[in-house]
């Protein structure tokens, strides 16, 4: 897939506290047909936070799967994330879809996409999207040189993202797992 132009996406976990953000402004080419799009889910009984950069269709239906593998495998998260980047990959339907997904939980947050990809960051940080470089940049170094919470430090890389990238907006949603 080629990268994502429409939106950011960041995951921080700090402490007990894993923290799921993102902007709300959608692309049509170089035109801004909405901002305030709503790109992060809680699924499987609220215990993950998903967030998706790419086609919103394609990025609901993949959110839509991995609850399906995630009662499949009954709540086995990295399971369920590797089945789903399995069939994701192998699929003639689903390798069709363009979309990255941001996937977490208390434990783990990774980053799953149609090549078959399931990655799981070596710091707590993690991003997607066009503007996702940026905010990861700016978490790490608030993560790394602060002692922000997780949730500060998402609502600040974004802020700063929104500043970089014009595909991304101030209009901002986070859930916490």
């Amino acid at each position: 897939m080629n990268k994502s132009i429409s939106t950011t996406i960041i995951a921080v976990r700090r402490e007990s506290e894993t923290v799921v953000g993102g902007d709300g402004q959608i692309t049509l080419g170089n035109t801004v047909i909405k901002h305030s799009a709503k790109k992060i889910r809680r699924i499987y009984n609220g215990s993950v936070v998903v967030g998706f950069a790419g086609s919103a269709a394609d990025g609901l239906a993949l959110m839509e799967r991995l609850e399906v593998k995630l009662e499949e495998f009954r709540g086995n998260f990295l399971r369920a994330c590797v089945e789903l980047a399995k069939d994701w990959r192998t699929d003639k339907y689903l390798r069709r879809l363009e979309a990255l997904l941001l996937a977490a939980d208390k434990e783990s947050m990774l980053l799953i996409s149609g090549n078959g990809d399931v990655i799981e960051p070596e710091e707590p940080v993690l991003a997607i999207g066009s503007g996702g470089e940026y905010a990861r940049a700016a978490a790490l170094a608030l993560y790394r040189n602060t002692d922000m919470s997780a949730e500060d430090i998402v609502k600040k890389s974004l802020e700063i993202a929104a500043e970089i990238c014009i595909y991304t907006n101030s209009n901002l949603l986070i859930e916490k797992v």
